[in-house]
């Protein structure tokens, strides 16, 4: 299997190069809509064949043409035009709550210098930014999606634009052709956004492949961030407004890493929300030495097992009470069955699958066979076998069946198979016909299929497990003002929401730092927004927390409907 995994990445890195050694023409409007067309890349030049020589051994002519395949290999090394362009702004309105909005969005690149002054990489945003407004006053949010190696068009098209993607009212897959509606719950009646991709996906680029690994990894995906949003705040004149950082899944790993970052180059933030977060990694990858992923997934696979009617009558009366019953349980007798190992009982261990069957609607001889274990895949291939279907790991109200068929399979997630393509077409002809950003090259949602992509640097991952926790923890003692938002969806398998509690209850924070942190749960997955009434919750959550994070409000000061420190 990892044989046929390896081929297959090393096909899609192939045709990757192949891509990328086609011109790389670009067609950037000005804000008048008058297009100005940059100079396609001059195409490498062919290796020079030597003339008149006699033919010679494979052997001989593979020893003396060495120090020249070296250098045609680097002739031919991926390069992208860091060039840097104007931007372009157009001029939009829409009515948000019976308010009529006029804004400007600018969609652009801008650059990751050296300290010299040349450009390393370029990284593409689109900011929206309501017009005649008091900078000092307007708050400013950065938000981002994760990945690591996914572009922002989930949050820009799902939760915070003006614009959103048209899904079913579950979030389900609609028939195409996909279409776009104006966003009621967008954020920018209440802040400015700023949506901003990671190098390697979007329309964000390192120069080269060498540098392109510099910004694949913890640290220097955060100091891209740290930098983009210095050079934002700089050039558009925003060091006086209130900040904001919204992070999804791996882009909260990047938001707590930011915030400790920028802490420490004078850059502070109102307030952070975190949604679906993965800051501790130790909550998340299950291994042989780490039993705590498993205890933490329990009380999502009871949620999801709830949906889908698999829990006994009793337990599907009274939900909340269940899931406290649950997260009770797993933080006891499991967690302690766990760790006996070997030396339970009989008794002891059949009473733990007994339960366990129970809150999940698994069957007692898979947990058996699991040795009580239940990781992702085994949860999602078998809670619906009866039925021949899978069930989502980014949302577990999804189902579908395996492309690959029902036994012996490799993982699959049909919550992936369903919102990609909406989401792909809809922004794509958005950035073209109402942003008026028009490139030839492809807006990637994805960077898993780039060369070198796969070698992603953890970091403090040597250390045990890769972390950021510290460094939002950093952050929060550093500026007692600063607060924080975790927002947790019930079935969600990717960040699952008991591990999220874990999680912010293990950063060493006396009470009057604890108080600034708040959370928010959903009756959705990792994307809670792809449900409509989660995004209608989501935007009244985000509002309530950004009046109490803004100077002059009471800390604990809240609104009906918003969150609260604990679920």
């Amino acid at each position: 299997m990892r044989s046929l995994a390896g081929a297959f990445v090393l096909i899609l890195a192939l045709l990757a190069a192949v891509w990328a050694q086609q011109p790389d023409s670009t067609k950037i409007p000005d804000s008048t809509k008058k297009q100005t067309k940059t100079k396609p890349e001059e195409p490498s030049a062919p290796p020079k064949v030597p003339e008149g020589k006699p033919q010679e051994t494979p052997a001989k002519v593979a020893e003396e043409t060495k120090p020249e395949t070296t250098k045609e290999a680097a002739e031919k090394e991926e390069h992208h035009d860091v060039t840097e362009m104007p931007p372009v702004a157009t001029h939009h309105q829409i009515t948000v709550d019976g308010k009529l909005l006029k804004y400007t969005a600018t969609a652009g690149r801008l650059p990751v210098k050296r300290d010299d002054g040349k450009i390393e990489a370029e990284m593409f945003f689109v900011a929206y930014t309501l017009d005649g407004q008091d900078a000092s006053k307007r708050p400013l949010t950065f938000a981002f999606n994760g990945g690591p190696g996914s572009a922002s068009v989930w949050l820009h098209m799902g939760a915070l634009g003006p614009k959103r993607v048209v899904l079913q009212p579950q979030g389900f897959m609609p028939a195409a052709p996909y279409r776009i509606a104006d966003n009621q719950n967008s954020l920018l009646d209440k802040s400015d956004i700023v949506m901003v991709d990671a190098i390697g996906t979007g329309f964000s680029r390192a120069a080269n492949a060498e540098l392109s690994k510099k910004y694949w990894g913890v640290k220097g995906d955060i100091e891209a961030f740290g930098e983009f949003i210095r050079l934002y705040i700089t050039r558009y004149d925003r060091w006086s407004s209130p900040l904001f950082l919204l992070g999804e899944s791996y882009g909260t790993t990047r938001a707590a890493g930011v915030a400790g970052y920028l802490a420490d180059h004078g850059i502070a933030f109102n307030g952070i929300t975190l949604l679906s977060i993965a800051l501790s990694f130790q909550t998340l990858e299950w291994n042989k030495s780490n039993d705590l992923p498993y205890v933490l997934l329990v009380p999502t696979y009871t949620m999801i097992a709830a949906y889908h009617k698999k829990l006994p009558p009793d337990l599907m009366q009274d939900l909340a009470k269940t899931r406290q019953e649950v997260e009770q349980w797993v933080s006891t007798d499991y967690a302690k069955a766990l760790a006996k190992g070997d030396a339970l009982t009989p008794e002891e261990r059949q009473k733990i699958i007994d339960q366990m069957a129970r809150y999940t609607g698994l069957s007692k001889q898979l947990i058996d066979d699991a040795n009580l274990r239940i990781d992702v895949q085994k949860f999602t291939h078998n809670l619906l076998l009866d039925q021949k279907l899978r069930v989502g790991r980014l949302d577990g109200r999804f189902t579908g069946p395996d492309p690959e068929g029902l036994l012996d399979t490799r993982f699959y997630d049909p919550t992936g198979s369903a919102i990609l393509p909406p989401y792909t077409a809809v922004f794509n002809n958005y950035l073209r016909t109402e942003l008026g950003y028009k490139s030839d090259m492809p807006y990637k949602i994805f960077a898993f299929q780039e060369g070198g992509f796969e070698k992603w640097d953890w970091g403090s991952a040597i250390q045990g497990f890769p972390d950021t926790a510290a460094a939002l923890r950093a952050a929060i003692v550093k500026n007692p003002y600063l607060k924080v938002l975790v927002m947790e969806g019930y079935y969600d398998l990717a960040t699952p929401f008991y591990a999220a509690d874990y999680t912010m209850d293990h950063l060493d924070l006396n009470p009057n730092y604890r108080k600034n942190i708040s959370f928010a749960t959903y009756d959705s997955g990792h994307m809670v927004y792809i449900e409509t009434n989660s995004h209608a919750k989501m935007k009244k959550d985000l509002v309530t927390f950004m009046e109490k994070s803004l100077p002059g409000q009471l800390p604990d000061a809240r609104t009906s409907g918003g969150a609260s420190h604990r679920p």
